[in-house]
């Protein structure tokens, strides 16, 4: 018996974001036991509202935007409420758009990492994430621009699982959960929470809700 098609869409910052949710659209594909098949439909496109213009669609759309919160430096603070107010106008366009928030605090690499190993302690920079990531994959990157080549990313994706997703999915909740234990208040922009402390992340919420509904979580 064919399975139903579900179309799940996305907005990313970048390549390596959009290489991922490819390997986790055959990865799902792959499994025999899920419920559906799926389509995620990503799109390179750092503005949520520029995304929702191009495309025509019937009935509610949900979609998620994938991004970074870099620092708590005063630019990338604005940045980050700046694609928010643009999800927020994205969905009234008038076209049934309900967009999700899917950032990494301080960026997609977190998210990389919990796949394989926890997270758990804080950062001054990015760059810093080198370290794990060259821990949790068994590499030896010399800087971040060599990990996010293509075939490097790849190759990485490669040494995946959807168990490794489900542990990423895991480790992101208890993120979270010590976050409350800790006491670090939740920040509300035009209706979207997050945490401004680090580590912190919501682009597990999205990935459950496809495992979820496709009931191989």
């Amino acid at each position: 018996m064919r399975k139903e098609n579900r179309t799940y869409y996305f907005s990313v910052e970048g390549e390596t974001e959009q290489w991922y949710l490819e390997w986790l659209q055959f990865a799902i594909n792959a499994e025999t036991s899920a419920k559906y098949t799926v389509k995620l439909d990503s799109k390179v496109q750092k503005d949520p509202l520029a995304r929702v213009k191009r495309m025509t669609m019937i009935g509610k759309t949900e979609i998620t935007h994938i991004f970074d919160y870099e620092s708590e430096e005063e630019i990338h603070v604005k940045q980050f409420q700046t694609t928010i107010e643009r999800m927020k106008k994205a969905e009234n366009l008038g076209k049934n758009i309900k967009y999700y928030l899917g950032y990494s605090n301080f960026t997609f690499e977190l998210w990389m990492i919990l796949h394989i190993t926890e997270c758990n302690g804080t950062i001054a920079h990015r760059r810093q994430y080198l370290k794990s990531l060259n821990y949790a994959y068994k590499e030896n990157f010399e800087n971040l621009d060599q990990y996010k080549h293509e075939n490097n990313f790849k190759r990485i994706l490669k040494k995946l699982t959807l168990e490794n997703v489900r542990q990423a999915i895991d480790r992101s909740k208890l993120i979270i959960h010590r976050n409350k234990e800790s006491g670090y208040c939740q920040q509300q922009y035009k209706g979207y929470k997050y945490y401004k402390e680090n580590p912190s992340l919501a682009i597990w919420e999205s990935i459950e809700r496809i495992l979820k509904e496709c009931e191989i979580l």
